[in-house]
């Protein structure tokens, strides 16, 4: 699989655009063009006064100092500023552990410098104690998608796909796999399908078949955080489904990088060891380690009333869109699963990009951020997340903010198409 941005919507975070996949490094013209418009788009954004949510990217090195301060001197925070720094682990990092193994329900917790290593971690892992390599998967899962297909050339297991469909795999797909597989590997939730999540009962039953064919269950839970309002569970109970669970500290929780894996006591154990020999026992991580405890007290409570308002505004570009005869839209889900969801207008991806950043310039809102071109040419598709700022918007405010970005895309169709008449 081709490994590709991990984000398109620029807000980090919450699995924003990582514009510095965006620079080619190659100098030149080519290269000073996009570090012109990079640095136009990340001005615009910075200088909004209204946007659904305030990505990692547009975020300068001051302002992120200053907020890693302000949660050390937090009334509310439930952590020691004056305690020591951490050296390999330890300290604030252990604390971190702690919080993560507590919230979710399990033994113990490990901390990881990224998902992917965290990923490959629990797999090859779970591939010794089964005895399989055999790890079944939905191709359009994180691990196929964006992990430069670690699981194959790093750990050396392959992939059985249950289903093609956009949608998590069903119990009869699981059950109806023609080969054996260790390990079950659940992304919760499909993120490149729309963010989307099964029902709760489907959940269960999809673990259960695999329990069935003797096979252990792990949660691809980057996003684990913000399942609980479509589940009606809170996170022990989600993630007691699994025999192990990775959760993110910078998808949904703002912080600055960093993972956990959870699960048994002697699993962590092991994956300590394979985080060492993958090396991933980084020296000090105490600025990430601080962030991700700021990101549990700050935003974890949040996310609720973040996936509530979600689907407010879902409904509210849906009705903009109609009501602006826009000849073929879509928001997916139609109702939110989590604060994220897709977003598809039937205009090229450049265009939409210019129209956002021309928004942000002239109105000081930011609406959407980066688009691309995934289906037909011409259809472009962005991801929205809704996070604290976007609870100050009411509907009526999203229907004029996405009325203003039409107009401004119409505008540069019109001049496009009237260039390549000339042409």
């Amino acid at each position: 699989m081709t490994d590709r941005t991990d984000g398109t919507d620029g807000t980090g975070g919450t699995d924003g655009t990582d514009e510095a996949d965006e620079m080619d490094g190659t100098g030149g013209t080519d290269g000073e063009t996009e570090r012109a418009a990079r640095a136009r788009r990340l001005a615009a954004w910075h200088g909004a006064e209204r946007t659904l949510a305030r990505g990692p990217a547009e975020v300068r090195i001051a302002e992120r100092l200053a907020a890693l301060t302000t949660a050390l001197t937090a009334d509310t925070a439930s952590y020691d500023g004056d305690g020591w720094v951490d050296i390999y682990g330890g300290g604030i990092v252990e604390e971190l552990e702690r919080r993560v193994a507590e919230l979710l329900g399990m033994e113990a917790a490990a901390f990881f410098p990224t998902g992917t290593m965290a990923q490959q971690v629990a797999l090859r892992s779970w591939a010794g104690r089964t005895g399989s390599p055999v790890v079944a998967l939905h191709p359009l899962a994180h691990l196929d998608m964006h992990e430069r297909d670690a699981y194959l050339t790093v750990s050396g297991l392959r992939a059985v796909r249950p289903t093609s469909e956009p949608r998590p795999p069903t119990a009869e797909e699981i059950r109806g796999l023609d080969e054996p597989f260790g390990t079950l590997a659940l992304e919760l939730p499909l993120r490149d399908a729309g963010f989307v999540l099964p029902e709760w009962d489907e959940l269960v039953a999809a673990v259960a078949a695999a329990r069935e064919r003797d096979a252990v269950v792990h949660f691809d839970g980057a996003r684990l955080w913000e399942c609980t309002a479509h589940f009606g569970r809170e996170l022990p109970e989600i993630a007691a489904l699994a025999d192990s669970v990775y959760v993110s500290f910078y998808k949904s929780l703002g912080g600055l990088s960093g993972a956990a894996l959870a699960g048994p006591e002697t699993l962590v154990t092991e994956a300590r060891a394979w985080r060492h020999r993958y090396g991933g026992q980084l020296f000090q991580q105490w600025p990430v380690a601080l962030a991700a405890l700021d990101g549990l007290d700050r935003e974890l409570p949040r996310l609720p009333s973040y996936v509530a308002h979600a689907r407010v505004v879902a409904e509210a570009l849906r009705t903009a869109f109609t009501a602006a005869g826009v000849g073929w839209s879509r928001v997916h889900p139609e109702v939110p699963h989590t604060h994220q969801f897709q977003v598809w207008l039937p205009y090229p991806a450049a265009v939409l990009d210019e129209a956002g950043v021309r928004l942000a310039e002239e109105t000081r809102t930011v609406l959407f951020r980066r688009w691309r071109e995934p289906g037909p040419p011409g259809l472009a598709m962005t991801e929205l997340t809704v996070a604290s700022s976007a609870l100050e918007w009411t509907a009526d405010d999203v229907t004029a903010a996405a009325n203003a970005f039409l107009d401004r895309a119409r505008e540069l169709m019109a001049v496009r198409e009237l260039t390549d008449g000339d042409g």
